[in-house]
């Protein structure tokens, strides 16, 4: 039997590089041979034992934000050959139930992640790889899932040109959020979060405007005086999303973004939302964004390279998952190989 290093989770608590078995490759399959793959906040749910996406069986290679070059396909694979350069969406749909015909394949009653991206391969359906263009490296191809995500965002909060917008948290997600709300025509943009040392990113990014979460009287002030029309909240924090719900101007539009606790709640005056009128939404994975994703991070609209603040090797992640703080930063890429 062949082995790869991986990353790989043994259980809650438990994570260290390791090997696994190369997974088999199917008549439809593609074998990916991992390049890079980013470390998700999913990933330190997983690590932490809470509930995700998809069920995890142990022991699992972690990671699902991949980008690689093709090895080998099955012999029903039709549209990709060794040497392509791919990206991968992690998430498989049955395109047959209920969900899946009525375009909402995030919500298939057989869903199931194909993308386990911190191991030196990877094997996934033929419809989950996409091809990526010549002028897009692999490193900055593996922001392609995260882009995927934070456009289905994107597309739910419904951003008109002209209008006003606030992003409550400033990480990867928040980044790339904001490059998607400068692209989407928003005549201002508010960033609201805690690190400082993050104003001039997110001002080099087309914020037009800084706060700090933890100043009330401005954020009083915003909410107040010149309230956005639209909020996205990117952090899946209590506090963060309590903001969003408060600064949001009347009619406004607020998408929770941030991926929670399982555990936690959230206290609300549902009061203050039914005289605003708001309307509140919230985001789960990546429906039909892959491909747009990609489009994106080749043109340049996404500054892949403000996003992206660390490579690391194999041997570093379980550190920087346990405890994670180069994510505290941007996002942090394993160089695989």
């Amino acid at each position: 039997m062949q082995t790869m290093k991986a990353v790989v989770l043994y259980g809650p608590e438990n994570v260290g590089l390791g090997e696994l078995p190369v997974p088999e490759t199917k008549e439809n399959d593609v074998r990916i041979k991992v390049a890079y793959c980013g470390i998700c906040g999913s990933d330190i749910h997983k690590f932490r034992g809470k509930k995700n996406t998809h069920p995890v069986t142990y022991p699992v290679a972690l990671g699902h934000e991949i980008s690689g070059t093709v090895e080998a396909v099955g012999s029903g694979v039709k549209g990709l050959k060794p040497g392509d350069r791919v990206t991968a969406d992690p998430n498989w749909s049955c395109g047959k139930c209920r969900f899946c015909r009525e375009g909402k394949p995030s919500f298939c009653i057989s869903a199931r992640g194909v993308v386990k991206g911190m191991a030196e391969y990877v094997v996934c359906p033929e419809e989950n790889v996409y091809k990526i263009p010549d002028g897009l490296s692999l490193r900055d191809a593996a922001l392609a899932e995260p882009v995927s995500c934070c456009l289905h965002g994107a597309d739910l909060l419904g951003l008109k040109q002209g209008e006003k917008a606030a992003l409550v948290g400033f990480g990867a997600i928040g980044a790339i959020m904001l490059c998607l709300l400068k692209a989407s025509g928003a005549s201002k943009i508010t960033v609201i979060e805690a690190r400082e040392e993050r104003r001039d990113l997110a001002f080099g990014l087309g914020a037009t405007g800084f706060i700090n979460s933890g100043d009330k009287e401005a954020l009083e002030k915003l909410a107040e005086t010149d309230p956005p029309d639209r909020v996205i909240e990117c952090v899946g924090i209590s506090p963060a999303q309590e903001t969003a719900l408060r600064i949001a101007g009347k009619g406004a539009t607020v998408v929770m973004f941030g991926v929670s606790d399982p555990e936690a709640k959230l206290a609300v005056s549902f009061y203050d939302a039914f005289t605003k009128e708001l309307t509140i939404k919230t985001s789960f994975v990546n429906p039909h964004c892959t491909q747009r994703a990609i489009e994106l991070l080749a043109s340049g609209a996404i500054d892949a390279q403000k996003v992206i603040c660390a490579e690391i090797s194999p041997e570093q992640a379980p550190g920087e998952i346990r405890r994670p703080e180069l994510s505290k930063n941007g996002k942090v890429l394993v160089k695989i190989g």
